[in-house]
């Protein structure tokens, strides 16, 4: 990948430079005190400005997870909540297990939503993005698995 390809391919908040490998050290006999001021010395690679989600792409998450994860939980709580207004008022008595499969795929779909409003916000903090964000969501898990391969063939 060339410089120009992975400049496109960097996430709109993330720093232009590379972190660099921490050098190994040779392992010292237990006995021997280690030098502190020697870590003292040393600057971390990144500020937490750097590493720090920006505040318009942080309030877009937290907006599209409490809908995505919100509705479904609020859904799956009501499902109890009428199952039982139903068998005590009415006298319709639903299958529990039928009532438990549907209150597990809600709160199934509530825990999906947590993941899926995270990926589906605009990493871009000048772009909002779409409704629903399909393109959005796309574009962010192809960055994830593109790191995610990255990683793993410089650990091979």
């Amino acid at each position: 990948m060339s410089a120009e390809e992975s400049e496109r391919a960097r996430l709109p908040f993330e720093p232009n430079k590379k972190r660099q490998k921490p050098v190994k050290t040779q392992t010292k006999p237990a006995a021997t005190p280690q030098q502190p001021s020697n870590q003292a010395d040393r600057k971390p690679p990144y500020t937490k400005e750097e590493m720090a989600i920006p505040k318009a792409v942080s309030q877009r998450m937290v907006r599209r997870v409490a809908v995505f994860c919100g509705v479904p939980t609020a859904l799956a709580i009501s499902t109890l909540i009428v199952s039982y207004l139903l068998a005590i008022y009415l006298n319709i008595k639903l299958a529990p297990i039928a009532v438990l499969l549907v209150n597990m795929g809600l709160f199934g779909l509530g825990v999906l939503g947590i993941t899926y409003g995270v990926l589906s916000a605009s990493w871009d903090e000048e772009t909002a993005g779409s409704l629903f964000g399909l393109s959005e969501f796309g574009t962010n898990w192809g960055r994830i698995l593109a790191v995610w391969r990255e990683t793993r063939q410089k650990n091979s």
